[in-house]
């Protein structure tokens, strides 16, 4: 599965907004090229919310330990949430660091950094990739609710 198959899929999705850095534009140069999914029917970005995922496609400052820096190679990040996170990791996302295998293509593990929040990352997901899409689906729906139950107060 290509990212840009996934990104197509992701773009579909009702009420989403997608920023998309790219060279000359507002957002710094580390984030040139990566994509960052929000839902936002309005169009703006949300005050108080971080992206439900991410497609990253370089290794960042602190963040480099699935060597994203190689060509070819880009990492999902979605947030499932705790629950989410155990299932399909078997892990306690709040247990501690990252361990194992960062570099390993087309397995969900617990994002490097954020795991303890509920994030998951897939390296080019390729038989993993309708689980992705699940996954991207289910994060998008749960940033909805979030952003209706706030619209609400």
């Amino acid at each position: 599965m290509s990212m840009e198959h996934l990104l197509t899929t992701v773009r579909t999705f009702d009420g989403v907004l997608e920023l998309a850095p790219t060279a000359g534009g507002e957002f710094p140069e580390i984030a040139w090229g990566d994509h960052f999914f929000y839902y936002a029917p309005d169009g703006r970005v949300p005050e108080r919310e971080q992206p439900y995922a991410t497609f990253v496609t370089k290794n960042y400052p602190g963040d480099d330990r699935c060597d994203l820096d190689v060509p070819g190679r880009w990492r999902l990040n979605v947030h499932v949430g705790r629950d989410v996170f155990t299932e399909l990791t078997g892990e306690d996302p709040r247990s501690g660091p990252a361990a194992g295998d960062l570099t390993a293509t087309d397995v969900v593990f617990g994002h490097p950094l954020y795991r303890a929040l509920g994030w998951v990352s897939i390296i080019n997901p390729a038989r993993t990739h309708a689980l992705a899409i699940d996954l991207l689906r289910g994060a998008h729906e749960t940033a909805r609710q979030r952003a209706n139950r706030r619209s609400r107060r």
